[in-house]
Order: C-alpha cells, then structure tokens, then sequence
C-alpha cells in the first residue's frame, strides 16, 4: 500500500514542477508583450514584474486581462497563443495547488 506520505510528496513535486511552468510561460509572455502589445506592457510594469519592488496592482491588471480573455482580439497569433498557455497553466497551477493543500491537511 502506498503511503499517505508518499503520496503527499508527489503531489508537491507535481505542484512544484506546474508552478515553475506557469512561472516561465509567465515570464516569457512578458517578453513577447514588451513588442506586441507594448501600452500593456507599462500597464503592467513588465519591465519591474518581477522584482520585489513590482507594483501588485498592476500586476492583478495582467491577471484580469487573461482571466477577460481580452486577448482574443490581439492580431499577433504569438501573443494570444502564449496568453492562452499562461492562462491555462495558471488555472492548473491554483487548482494543483488547492489539492495538495487540502491532502495535506487531510494526512
């Protein structure tokens, strides 16, 4: 019988390797965004996104425009791809890691 243990520590390893995903995906839409859209890339301080001075509240405007979908009417086919995996890895990561909080609670 598999452990409760085991099964805790590879539901974190899976939730680890997601979040790292999202994390680069994120990471490298901000790099596509800065030529392809770039007024959202001041709304969103994507030059300082990632540092620990970046400004949240326009960080939860990146989050709103994926979560709208407003991207759908964006004409570079790069940029709406790359939103929709950053949006669908975002959605797997959170529910991912909802699951592992809730196993672990349960172990």
């Amino acid at each position: 019988m598999i452990s409760g243990d085991t099964i805790l520590f590879a539901l974190t390893l899976v939730t680890v390797i997601n979040v790292a995903r999202y994390l680069t995906a994120l990471r490298s839409l901000i790099y596509i965004m800065r030529e392809a859209h770039p007024l959202l890339y001041q709304q969103v301080d994507g030059g300082g996104f990632f540092t620990t001075h970046g400004n949240v509240s326009k960080q939860v405007r990146l989050y709103h425009y994926l979560k709208t979908k407003e991207y759908h009417h964006h004409h570079d086919h790069l940029f709406t791809g790359k939103c929709d995996r950053v949006r669908e890895l975002f959605v797997l990561s959170a529910v991912l890691l909802v699951v592992t909080l809730a196993v672990a609670v349960i172990v």
